[in-house]
């Protein structure tokens, strides 16, 4: 049968076994006029006062938005949220967007257009954060960790903070949106790293939809709360990136209505783990670099038996990642000497929780990756190269059907971390 699994800013038509199992997120409607929800949750949030009312007084807002790697449709959530600013007093020319970076490379001038739309990267001051300059940064709390956390001034001297998002499940902070925006989002380099440690993401709670008891989650939400935002717009998505739910006010309700939206149309049970697992990354802007697809990766290795086999399809069109992630990957010879040396290093350091995660798959695992990406590259980031999708899948299939003797059970996961295998109990 054929699937469509979505690759760059295009599909990608697969034949995969009739006998496969395709998961996709749960049949969610969405919102007919998303704009007017939006409108409609900002001015009667899930709880706290309106944002109009919030402004009252105010000289300044910062309004923090998500950077290329996350499809958040702001063009449908910041009307909304700057006309409740100027209600308040706040005009356009005292408003500063505040884009998350977290240790993300900054926005081209073409992404923040995609970003925001035009008219607005144009009407509004736009700042990119940049987690390694420290004179944009002040510092907030320790943590009782005894971890100095720094976040960005423009936020921080505000009068005004909103915080904005788009939550799914997350390969290890349980889910994005609501504190994730601020940390790592808006943070410094070190705080960053820290909440990424080694010991942090190799936490059995630091997985795909884990909140309680996930220890970077909840520093990721205990350090947003104590920055004291002001407002919180989070949406949820269907597998069309259109919206279909809006969660505004208090962070912590607003987020946790959120997450339980995004559980309801995320979470799938399957009935056993799988001889082969095909899976994307959810396409463009997800599927950019390797670095955001090892995301589907990690998904995947929730449906996968041990010694299975995962195909992930990510277009990759910007390489692997930022340099410190590419050079890291290069550094060791196999993905378990990699796992060796994070976990015996005395300090984390940048982008190492990437790398540690999908060394973790491939103790587990076999992984293929079809990209753009040549096989030399595909290679030096210890993965094998998948020249296509139907070719390389029907040849796995042949290698387990001759491995253990029968027919291999196969899963398909279109739509990467829209849908999250979860394994039934007994």
């Amino acid at each position: 049968m054929s699937v469509r699994l979505p690759y760059g800013e295009g599909y990608i038509e697969a034949d995969v076994p009739d006998g496969a199992t395709v998961l996709t997120p749960a049949r969610t409607p969405p919102l007919l006029d998303a704009m007017a929800a939006v409108r409609a949750a900002v001015g009667q949030p899930l709880a706290g006062a309106p944002l109009e009312r919030i402004a009252r007084g105010a000289k300044h807002a910062c309004v923090v938005v998500s950077d290329i790697t996350r499809p958040v449709p702001n063009a449908v959530i910041l009307p909304p949220i700057f006309d409740a600013l100027a209600a308040g007093g706040v005009p356009a020319d005292a408003v500063t967007i505040l884009i998350a970076t977290g240790l993300h490379r900054a926005s081209r001038p073409d992404e923040r257009e995609r970003i925001l739309g035009r008219a607005i990267a144009n009407a509004y001051r736009v700042v990119d954060h940049d987690a390694r300059d420290a004179s944009s940064q002040a510092l907030l709390l320790r943590t009782a960790r005894g971890v100095d956390v720094y976040l960005n001034r423009a936020y921080l001297e505000a009068d005004v903070r909103v915080v904005t998002g788009f939550v799914e499940p997350h390969l290890f902070a349980g889910y994005s949106g609501g504190g994730k925006a601020v940390l790592p989002g808006i943070a410094g380099a070190a705080s960053i790293v820290a909440n990424h440690d080694a010991q942090m993401v190799g936490h059995p709670r630091a997985t795909w939809c884990a909140t309680d008891g996930n220890p970077i989650f909840e520093e990721m939400r205990d350090v947003a709360l104590k920055s004291e935002p002001s407002f919180t717009v989070n949406v949820t998505l269907d597998e069309d990136k259109r919206v279909t739910g809006v969660f505004a006010g208090e962070m912590t309700a607003a987020h946790d209505a959120a997450i339980g939206q995004a559980g309801r149309q995320a979470v799938q049970e399957i009935p056993h783990l799988f001889d082969i697992v095909v899976v994307t990354n959810m396409g463009y802007p997800a599927d950019l670099v390797l670095y955001q697809a090892v995301k589907g990766m990690s998904l995947a290795a929730q449906a996968c038996a041990t010694g299975g086999a995962i195909l992930l399809v990510a277009e990759c069109r910007e390489g692997l990642g930022a340099p410190e992630y590419a050079r890291m990957l290069r550094s060791e010879t196999t993905p378990a000497a990699l796992l060796g040396r994070i976990e015996r290093a005395g300090a984390p350091v940048h982008d190492q929780w990437q790398v540690q995660v999908q060394a973790m798959v491939q103790a587990r695992c076999d992984v293929w990756l079809h990209s753009s990406l040549d096989a030399a590259t595909v290679a030096a980031a210890h993965l094998r190269h998948a020249p296509d999708v139907d070719g390389t899948l029907a040849r796995l299939v042949e290698g387990k059907r001759s491995e253990l003797g029968r027919e291999p059970s196969v899963c398909v996961i279109p739509y990467g971390q829209l849908t999250v295998p979860a394994l039934a109990r007994a």
